[in-house]
């Protein structure tokens, strides 16, 4: 890079600073392109004002700024609006969210003391449902000793009788015992 940065310095004549001459050097000053340029100017600008063709151009580059400056004001505007509607949007999902969270909270909260009713029935129904079985057993050991007894006061009861009755007794017992159906059955009809 520095070979061909080197080479443009050496084609032209630099002066000293501080003195005034005239450069002779065609690649150097560059007359060549200069004069074609200038002649395609006169060529095609025939008839043309220089100034009002630089107007003409700085009106264009004027309008083009400020057709740019108003496209970008609406967009601006629209980028604006579309911020408050999201701000707005997200006002309400927030909101919603707080009622849905306050919501939830009393939700849980309600569920709870739900729970907590339907345990105690539960517990309730079962200390019924335990009171119920005890006494339910508590008849029964009753209505089985009830039987006990009656079986052994009447075991004992038929071995008094057994030991103290005799043959004749049995008859006479079993004769008046016929006789008082008979008196019954002739009451009866």
């Amino acid at each position: 890079m520095k070979n061909v940065t080197d080479s443009f310095v050496s084609f032209g004549y630099w002066p000293f600073a501080g003195s005034f001459g005239f450069n002779t050097d065609i690649l150097a000053t560059n007359p060549i392109n200069l004069s074609v340029v200038l002649g395609v100017l006169i060529f095609f600008g025939k008839g043309v004002c220089v100034s009002c063709l630089l107007s003409d151009l700085l009106d264009n580059r004027k309008q083009r700024i400020l057709n740019t400056i108003r496209n970008s004001e609406e967009l601006r505007g629209r980028a604006i609006e579309q911020l408050e509607k999201a701000l707005a949007r997200l006002r309400k999902v927030e909101m919603e969210a707080d009622e849905f969270r306050v919501n939830g909270y009393s939700e849980i909260e309600r569920e709870k003391l739900n729970l907590i009713n339907s345990t105690y029935k539960t517990l309730e129904q079962l200390e019924n449902y335990k009171n119920e079985t005890i006494h339910f057993e508590q008849q029964r050991a009753i209505n089985e000793v009830r039987q006990q007894v009656f079986q052994q006061a009447l075991e004992g009861a038929i071995g008094t009788l057994n030991s103290c009755l005799n043959n004749e007794l049995h008859l006479r017992t079993i004769s008046a015992n016929i006789g008082m159906f008979g008196t019954m059955k002739e009451v009866t009809d």
